[in-house]
């Protein structure tokens, strides 16, 4: 039976970065991943579903392009390449990942692990047929989608009417008709996607916004650009029940039906804890997430638990991080894991991204703030390649303490600006000191700093 530092349970962003800088950290470590290294993010979502959205943005230029003086005639979309063209990327980034394993010595076993037990040596793995022993343990195995008990639907998964994140992003033929129940990312994104390559695409959402706990101003302008290029919302509706070539919902009390080719159920994700071994070294969850303090410690010394996982935030990023401090914990190195500033992105077009308080929570928390919303149209860049975009950046500044707790933007490059604006919240670095950084002329990005100068 081999004898290791770290068994890390899970190769997605938290397990494979958190082995990476273990292994560096001299600890010997062995990986087990069920499927293929990268998680559902490098292999089901983030990487696969901006490879997609990327094809849709290139041939609605072509769509657009004689607003901009190019004159582009008959453009198609080859929905089999850009599969093919997904699958090459996912390829390319997952053996990137082996070769990582393999340079820093980090041990990795293709097979489901389950949590045997704990003795004087450490935690009993199987893995397949073979049995590892760990000192410490750390679980990464990410989440599933919820598949909620409406009638007929989990019928209707198994017979491929309806489909998961795993699944719409392998469809070859582009659905005449897309039903899309949920209108969070993952929804949107899809929505996105399919009414740019010619689905009649319907929302059902039973909130009365789209994309969640996104700022609700900029949730409107993105509703209203989805709107404006086709895509169908049908807001505070409920679903009732999925039958072959349909789906059925209420609205307004009335019973409705919407047609479909195909459906994409995309109501949410929850933490993956099943039969994983966990009741075996009484690990403690809640809600079916494993409880984690903020050094990623749960209740049993020696057993952390990072990603997914842990239900607290179900973003690639967050989970990279998490990995991070739970191993330099290991190590000695004390680090916290903090919230208050991750960021969060929309990959559609226009791109959406966030960070910290919005105005609705800033009010629920009763903080005193002032809001500065500036239109996009500020930026000469902007305005160069977007002449009819409605692009805003709201930025929330503590009346108090004047440093920035929330910024929110729609529009092109959101996606690459907000970073810099998480560093703003993360620091707490005071409004004034902020005004002294020089920004890039002419970019999208200067907008921010315009918004500090009307900081009262």
């Amino acid at each position: 039976m081999e004898k290791f530092d770290l068994i890390v349970l899970g190769g997605g962003p938290a397990g494979y970065n958190a082995s990476e800088k273990a292994a560096a950290g001299g600890l010997k470590t062995l990986l087990i991943e069920k499927r293929a290294l990268g998680g559902v993010c490098l292999n089901e979502g983030c990487v696969p579903s901006k490879a997609l959205l990327y094809c849709a943005k290139v041939f609605d230029y072509t769509k657009h392009s004689a607003d901009y003086g190019v004159k582009v005639e008959g453009s198609s979309i080859d929905q089999n390449y850009v599969i093919d063209r997904k699958d090459k990327v996912v390829k390319t980034l997952v053996s990137g990942i082996g070769m990582s394993m393999k340079k820093h010595g980090v041990k990795v076993v293709n097979a489901e692990g389950y949590i045997q037990g704990r003795s004087d040596e450490g935690f009993s793995v199987k893995a397949g047929e073979e049995e590892f022993v760990g000192k410490q343990l750390l679980i990464c195995t990410g989440s599933v989608p919820v598949i909620p008990p409406i009638p007929g639907l989990r019928e209707n998964v198994e017979t491929g009417f309806v489909m998961t994140n795993r699944e719409v992003l392998d469809l070859r033929e582009i659905p005449k008709k897309l039903v899309v129940i949920g209108g969070g990312v993952i929804g949107l994104e899809m929505a996105s996607y399919y009414n740019s390559v010619g689905s009649e695409v319907t929302v059902i959402e039973m909130l009365d916004k789209i994309a969640g706990p996104t700022d609700g101003e900029i949730s409107k302008i993105l509703l209203n650009n989805y709107a404006k290029k086709g895509i169908t919302f049908k807001l505070g509706c409920k679903v009732t029940g999925v039958e072959n070539g349909k789906v059925l919902y209420e609205e307004k009390g009335q019973q409705q039906v919407a047609e479909a080719d195909k459906v994409l159920c995309s109501i949410g994700r929850r933490a993956f804890t099943q039969d994983i071994g966990l009741d075996n070294i009484a690990v403690y969850t809640e809600r079916g997430a494993i409880v984690t303090d903020e050094y990623m410690k749960t209740n049993i010394a020696g057993v952390y638990a990072a990603g997914d996982v842990n239900g607290k935030s179900m973003l690639a990023h967050t989970a990279y991080r998490e990995g991070e401090v739970a191993v330099n914990n290991m190590l000695g190195k004390k680090d916290r894991m903090r919230y208050n500033a991750i960021p969060s992105v929309i990959y559609t077009n226009p791109e959406v991204g966030a960070v910290g308080e919005t105005e609705e929570s800033a009010k629920a928390k009763g903080l005193d703030v002032q809001i500065v919303n500036l239109p996009l149209m500020y930026s000469g860049r902007y305005v160069a390649e977007n002449m009819k975009a409605d692009g805003i950046v709201k930025v929330l500044v503590d009346k108090k303490y004047k440093n920035i707790v929330g910024v929110h933007m729609i529009g092109s490059y959101a996606s690459e600006i907000i970073y810099g604006a998480a560093m703003m919240v993360e620091t707490e670095t005071p409004v004034n000191d902020l005004k002294e950084i020089v920004f890039p002329h002419p970019t999208v990005g200067e907008v921010i700093r315009e918004a500090l100068f009307e900081v009262k």
